[in-house]
């Protein structure tokens, strides 16, 4: 069983900075490719950041530049370090874990990120 749990959520005034991060735990292959989505009120999820089994990481457009995905595998943890905050940044932020092996995502439960204008 694959459990994610995220946390370092909280109120930001723009131009702020935060850092989340995704503890997992569980039988984990090294296989696998870990994210980060997002979804504000009344939107569907996004993806934000993308890190491969390689270390490759992606972003969406919004966001880079501002934000950096990177992981360290000896303590079982994601991280999203966010910068220079908007107020269009405020959304609850899933971590997002998917196996190779089996083909199957995993989720957190969510960590509210609100920037104030």
């Amino acid at each position: 069983q694959v459990q994610l749990v995220e946390s370092g959520g909280g109120l930001v005034q723009a131009g702020g900075s935060l850092r989340l991060s995704c503890v997992y735990s569980g039988i984990i292959p090294s296989s696998k490719t870990m994210a980060w989505y997002r979804q504000a009120p009344g939107k569907q999820r996004e993806l934000v950041a993308i890190i491969d089994i390689l270390g490759r990481t992606d972003y969406a457009e919004s966001v880079k530049g501002r934000f950096t995905i990177s992981s360290d595998n000896a303590k079982n943890t994601m991280y999203l370090q966010m910068l220079s905050l908007k107020p269009e940044d405020t959304a609850v932020y899933y971590c997002n874990m998917y196996l190779l092996y089996n083909s199957r995502a995993y989720w957190g439960q969510g960590t509210q990120v609100t920037v104030s204008s």
